[in-house]
């Protein structure tokens, strides 16, 4: 690990250069080796895999109604520009004999969110993971965030927010379905 740390280090000690910078001045001295630990940190995602984070937390069930975890905070870089894109993610299912536990759908959340990643391709991949894990008769998600490179540069439009959503089984199939799940994580009754 210290080798890709001393490469990340290098190579973040070469950008500062190229901007014009002294990375050998007081301010700068540790700051490749710091980007390097927060660009590790911000990705360790990539580290991660679904059967380890779910660790057996899928648990028998006679619940078949629509279950839903709102307001899922996420933090995620754009794979276009590095920067980061913040938002909430907004899950449902509807189990078919398995329940997850709770804090397992915050942390697939966080092992997607925390790769480079599109916002349409996050969405499709939690839901997947959850229908994976849950082989449950449907799973929704929706996602709204706040994308920094549309914000700090480019158009530089600071009150944009994209939405996505992703619906598998009974939420694509059943339309009175996907509109109560909507209506949840909307706040509309």
């Amino acid at each position: 690990m210290t080798d890709v740390l001393d490469s990340l280090s290098a190579n973040y000690r070469a950008i500062l250069e190229g901007l014009g910078e002294d990375p050998d001045r007081e301010g700068l001295r540790d700051t490749p080796t710091r980007a390097a630990k927060a660009m590790q940190f911000l990705t360790h995602g990539y580290n991660q895999n679904l059967d380890d984070l779910v660790n057996g937390a899928v648990f028998e069930s006679a619940m078949d109604e629509m279950v839903v975890v709102k307001d899922i905070e996420l933090y995620s870089l754009c794979e276009h520009h590095v920067l980061p894109f913040i938002g909430k993610c907004h899950i449902a299912y509807i189990p078919d004999g398995k329940v997850l536990g709770l804090s397992k759908f915050a942390r697939i959340v966080d092992m997607y969110a925390r790769r480079l990643q599109i916002q349409e391709n996050l969405t499709r991949e939690i839901a997947e993971a959850v229908e994976q894990v849950t082989q449950a008769a449907g799973v929704a998600v929706v996602i709204e965030a706040r994308h920094m490179c549309m914000m700090m540069r480019g158009v530089e439009k600071q009150n944009s927010v994209m939405k996505t959503s992703m619906m598998l089984g009974g939420f694509r199939k059943n339309q009175a379905t996907r509109t109560e799940f909507l209506q949840l994580v909307s706040g509309r009754d």
